[in-house]
């Protein structure tokens, strides 16, 4: 006997990619559950910058990003390890805000769709037969035609799904560590600095309520070195870059404690695994040098909304759906993903950092097009 789901789609990770898919298969009149891990309002380890490639996508949803008075971003500034800085113009710039707040937003915007969002919900288990799955979470038990893993950087089902960057061994580009601070500082308003340091770099922006996001990346071997002391490797290793001394000696931290995640991985991860649609970070994190992250995790839903609109309407397969996905997920990052790696590998290392920015010091009508090659179009 066949069974009927009891949702079109089931979305696991109430983030950025899966709030904004779940909000757009919604408005399309499916049948939608989200379930999220966590409560809402929450901090989460993020660049917290957006850039304006995806403000129309947005107000199509309904977050009012104009009406927001939202800090506006339209210069980067890049230092070596040294210190030593390069300025440039962001041709199409962006605006910072929260995850706080804008995660707290969507999800509101979510519920206000027909969205089931359930939350302190984690999933333990997905099954699929006979074209229908099955999640587990605690003693409940969800069905869908279609799921999609929207739970991130990791999450407990990348093991449990056998992903190769979960169960490989924890080194090099599957290693990294991410810390966020939200801080009080003097810092203009239109200016966001990524600040070099060995074997890693640090963001800085502003985003609303007259705050800053600091936020990090480095590898686990720099925390190792400094005995697994966060306040000991800030000190020994990013405070030798003299802009990242000056802003943690002045700045008044804002939490008791950092904000931290690990094995942090930047393998390929595949998009689809076992039928399910891999979004955002769980389809393959971003890097910061990427252009943005924020941006390609809206735009990933909407490609995922066009390719499984199709599927529920039955004017394709199941295969067809997942291969429709894949493809035009690649056409549109598979290129800016290769240019943020290859900027990335420059970065945290001290004599290429800073022949990279000499560089494009020397040659500065270099400098557009890699900014551009690491952006996308309005979507």
């Amino acid at each position: 006997m066949n069974i009927e789901p009891a949702y079109d789609v089931l979305i696991i990770g109430g983030g950025l990619a899966g709030l904004a898919l779940s909000i757009q298969l919604s408005n399309a009149g499916k049948k939608v559950l989200v379930l999220e891990k966590d409560q809402y309002p929450r901090h989460k380890v993020c660049g917290e910058y957006i850039s304006f490639e995806s403000k129309p996508f947005l107000e199509r949803i309904g977050l009012a990003i104009s009406l927001m008075k939202l800090p506006e971003i339209n210069t980067l500034q890049v230092s070596d390890t040294k210190g030593r800085v390069l300025k440039a113009k962001l041709p199409q710039g962006g605006f910072g805000i929260s995850r706080y707040k804008l995660d707290a937003t969507l999800a509101t915007i979510a519920e206000q769709s027909g969205v089931n969002l359930l939350c302190n919900t984690k999933a333990d288990d997905i099954i699929f037969e006979k074209g229908v799955f099955t999640v587990k979470a605690g003693d409940r038990m969800y069905t869908a035609k279609v799921v999609c893993g929207a739970w991130g950087k990791r999450g407990n089902l990348d093991n449990k799904l056998l992903r190769d960057f979960a169960v490989e061994k924890k080194q090099g580009l599957n290693n990294f560590v991410g810390v966020k601070y939200h801080i009080k500082y003097s810092w203009p308003e239109h200016l966001i600095a990524l600040h070099n340091f060995r074997n890693g770099y640090c963001g800085i922006s502003r985003v609303e309520d007259d705050r800053c996001c600091l936020c990090y990346l480095t590898n686990a071997a720099n925390l190792q070195e400094s005995g697994n002391d966060i306040k000991q490797m800030e000190l020994e290793i990013l405070m030798k870059n003299p802009h990242l001394k000056k802003i943690f000696a002045h700045a008044d931290f804002l939490y008791e404690h950092p904000l931290t995640i690990s094995q942090i991985s930047f393998r390929k991860k595949g998009l689809v695994q076992g039928h399910i649609l891999m979004l955002g970070d769980s389809a393959g994190m971003i890097s910061p040098l990427c252009g943005n992250g924020m941006s390609m995790a809206f735009h990933s839903s909407l490609i995922a909304f066009d390719a499984i609109q199709d599927f529920l309407e039955e004017k394709v397969s199941r295969a067809q759906m997942e291969d429709a996905y894949t493809k035009r997920w690649n056409k549109q990052f598979a290129s800016r993903i290769g240019m943020g790696r290859f900027i990335q590998s420059r970065f945290g290392k001290e004599w290429q950092t800073s022949l990279f920015l000499n560089s494009m010091k020397l040659f500065p009508f270099l400098q557009k097009p890699m900014i551009k090659a690491t952006a996308g179009k309005e979507f």
